[in-house]
C-alpha cells in the first residue's frame, strides 16, 4: 500500500516535528483510503525520556480519534519524529504498532526535517515494511 500526504497535512507534520525537537513528537493521521488530509498533533507525556520515546494518555488519544471519526475521516494511522537519528522504524516502533496503520517517521536533525519514510506492520507482526509516500504540493 501507499501513502499519500495532502500539502496541509504535511505541513503539520513538519511543523510539529521541528517545534518539539528535540524530543520525539506524535500524532494522528486521518483522511480517507490512503490519503491523510489532517494531522492531529498530540502531546508526548514522556518524561523519563522524551527525546527518545513517546507516550499518549489513552483517553486523550481516545478523544481526537473519536473527534476525527466524527468529522466523517478514518484514522489512518500515527506519525511520530526521531530527533537525530533515522527515519527508520525501530524494535521499539514495531512492537507497539498495529498492523494496517500507516506509521510516519520524520527524521529531524538540528531542528529541521530531515528525511521521512513511512511503515506498515505485517499481520503476523514480524516485521515492519516500508510504504511508498506520496507528498502532494500545495
Amino acid at each position: 500500500m501507499a501513502l499519500t500526504l495532502s500539502h496541509d497535512a504535511w505541513c503539520a507534520v513538519t511543523a510539529h516535528a521541528e517545534a518539539g525537537y528535540p524530543h520525539e513528537v506524535v500524532g494522528i493521521l486521518a483522511g480517507r483510503g490512503a490519503r491523510a488530509t489532517r494531522a492531529v498533533p498530540l502531546r508526548n507525556e514522556n518524561a523519563e525520556r522524551p527525546a527518545t520515546r513517546y507516550r499518549v494518555d489513552g483517553l486523550a488519544l481516545f478523544r481526537a480519534e473519536a473527534a476525527l471519526e466524527a468529522d466523517g475521516l478514518e484514522v489512518l494511522g500515527y506519525y511520530h519524529s526521531h530527533p537525530d537519528h533515522p527515519s527508520a522504524a525501530s524494535d521499539e516502533d514495531r512492537e507497539h504498532a498495529l498492523p494496517r496503520r500507516s506509521y510516519l517517521i520524520v527524521a529531524v536533525h538540528d531542528g529541521h526535517t530531515h528525511t521521512h519514510q513511512s511503515w506498515r506492520l505485517r499481520d503476523d507482526r514480524s516485521v515492519m515494511d516500508e510504504e511508498p509516500v506520496t507528498l502532494e504540493s500545495a
